[in-house]
């Protein structure tokens, strides 16, 4: 009986090492057509340290993070990103990656002055970016 219990417990141990090491968590579909996009500063913009950006979607609604409802996301914006979030896994929090999970739809920001790149993504519920990815046309503003 002692080393049925083990096996058990063994297995359950292994079981969530492997459970751990698999990649991504599931994704929810982006809806066809939806878009997400930086309605304001413009492209190429020259805007004071602190500034306000304004963030659009369409063909989906906003819902704040951990309220899940069909065809909802909420907005990250970020700030000199190379490369996008893996899929699979939640948006990082960081000065780069900032969160909006009380489903806002603009953000005032501060910014050093220079160049910057600032890009929308929009994640599910859980913070995780939607299959294909929604994310908007990178935009260059210039911080005085």
């Amino acid at each position: 009986m002692k080393h049925l219990l083990l096996a058990v417990v063994l297995a359950a141990v292994a079981g969530t090492v492997v459970a751990a090491d698999t990649p991504g968590l599931p994704v929810t579909k982006a809806p066809a057509g939806a878009e997400v996009y930086i309605i304001s500063p413009q492209n190429g913009a020259t805007v004071a340290q602190t500034f306000t950006v304004r963030f659009g979607l369409r063909g989906m609604g906003v819902a704040p993070a951990g309220v899940a409802h069909e065809n909802t996301g909420h907005h990250h914006l970020l700030v000199d990103v190379k490369v996008l979030p893996a899929a699979g896994q939640p948006i990082p929090k960081d000065e780069q990656h900032m969160h909006f999970g009380g489903g806002q739809t603009e953000a005032t920001i501060k910014l050093p002055p220079g160049t910057h790149t600032l890009q929308l993504e929009l994640g599910d519920s859980n913070h995780i970016p939607f299959d294909p990815p929604l994310v908007s046309k990178p935009i260059t503003v210039h911080v005085k």
